[in-house]
Order: C-alpha cells, then sequence, then structure tokens
C-alpha cells in the first residue's frame, strides 16, 4: 500500500519522496491514490497563499501559479501540449495524432494552449475569494484521471499509463467517493466545482473516444490542466 502511495506522489509531483522499489504490481496500486495526491497538492498551495497574504494581488497569483507549475514539473502541461499539437496537426487521423504525440517538440498550438490555460489560472488566483477553494481543482483533477481509467480504454501498450490499467477498481472507486464526499463537504462552491469537473472531463473524454479510441498519457495530462482551469474559473465565476 506505502509503495503505491509514493508512487503517486513520485510520478505526479516534485516533492521529495524515497521509491525503494517499482513494479507493476505497485505502480497500479498507485492509482487510488491519485485523489490524495491531489488533496495534498491544493493543501501546499491553500499554505503558499497564506505565505503570500498582504501582497498585491497580482504579483501573489503569479508566485502562486509558479510554485503550482513547480510542484508538477509541469507534467500535466506538457501532456496539454502535445495533446493540442496532435489534435489540429493530426487533422482526424487517429494514427497521425498518436504520432504528433511522440513528437517531444512543441508546435504554436502548443504553446497558445499552455499560455490560454495558464492565464485562465492565473486570473483564478488573481481573483479567488475563499483561499481554502484552492483544494478542490487539484484534487478534481487527478480524480479525473481515476475516472477514465474505470471508463475508458488506455491505448499505448508500452505508455507510462499501461500498468494503470490493472488497479483495484474497488479501491479507486473509493477514492472517487470520497473526493466527491469531500467536493460536497465545501457546500455549493464544492457542488459547483464537481459539477464543471464531470462536465469538462466527459466532453474531453468524448472526443479523445471518438478521435482515438480511448486516451493516452498525454491526453489524461491534458484533462489535467482542463479539469483545474475550468473549476478555477467556475469558482470565481460564481462567487
Amino acid at each position: 500500500m506505502m509503495r503505491g502511495l509514493a508512487l503517486a506522489f513520485g510520478f505526479l509531483t516534485r516533492l521529495p519522496v524515497r521509491i525503494a522499489h517499482v513494479d507493476r504490481s505497485a505502480q497500479a496500486a498507485s492509482l487510488k491514490w491519485y485523489p490524495l495526491v491531489g488533496a495534498v497538492l491544493g493543501v501546499l498551495l491553500v499554505g503558499a497563499a497564506a505565505l503570500l497574504h498582504g501582497m498585491p494581488a497580482l504579483p501573489a497569483a503569479a508566485l502562486l501559479l509558479v510554485a503550482w507549475v513547480a510542484l508538477t514539473g509541469a507534467l500535466h502541461l506538457d501532456g496539454l501540449a502535445d495533446s493540442a499539437d496532435a489534435w489540429i496537426g493530426g487533422m482526424g487521423d487517429r494514427e497521425r495524432t498518436l504520432s504528433i504525440m511522440k513528437d517531444p517538440r512543441s508546435g504554436p498550438a502548443g504553446v497558445v494552449a499552455l499560455v490560454l490555460v495558464l492565464l485562465l489560472k492565473f486570473a483564478a488566483l488573481a481573483t479567488l475569494p475563499n483561499v481554502w477553494w484552492l483544494l478542490l481543482p487539484p484534487l478534481l483533477g487527478r480524480a479525473a484521471i481515476v475516472a477514465w481509467f474505470l471508463t475508458t480504454p488506455y491505448v499505448r501498450a508500452a505508455g507510462l499509463g499501461d500498468p494503470l490499467r490493472g488497479a483495484p477498481v474497488r479501491g479507486c472507486r473509493t477514492a472517487l467517493g470520497i473526493a466527491v464526499a469531500a467536493c460536497i463537504a465545501f457546500g455549493h462552491a464544492g457542488v459547483v466545482a464537481l459539477a464543471t469537473a464531470a462536465a469538462v472531463a466527459w466532453l474531453w473524454r468524448r472526443a479523445v473516444v471518438r478521435r482515438l479510441d480511448g486516451f493516452t498519457g498525454d491526453t489524461a495530462g491534458a484533462l489535467v490542466e482542463l479539469v483545474e482551469a475550468a473549476t478555477s474559473i467556475a469558482l470565481v465565476a460564481m462567487a
């Protein structure tokens, strides 16, 4: 159990985590811990926001966004950029789309996608009325990945996410249930964030299934960023 938890933190964050041994079963077990990793990231963002309290809103938001990116090592931003390039360059073709995703270089579409998502996050961080709401976007972004693995085929046989296909279904469902309960505990804000995350995850899932017959690690990374950005903006809009 602890190896799965350590692997989840080691893969999804840049926090110093010691991982003694990695095997396929531990990787599979790590998936159920993804929402917890998101919750911890949210707690760290709340702490960072508290440290920046008293600073003007725009510089504080910029520093908070830097911390957000640094904590994850831009892992999901990379997936967003690759997905954007592939979606436009693939021109509707499955194999071409998958091939472009494997290219480590970022094209114009990828750069634009990064700028727009980071701009949305920055705007939300500068105007978010309740600092505790920062717990919700990271939590829901990683919970969405768990939901995808439970409902959607993973299409790369040798991809980074391939071992996660053997994740314990019961543990993953429990993790999702706890994530949903945590959102509901936030009241109206949590319900709005949950509904927004579910809508974004469903729409992006429909797109990737139509194009690729399933999803890849890059599209899962894009999912995290899209859910985080959308829920952050939704929380500001409802305030």
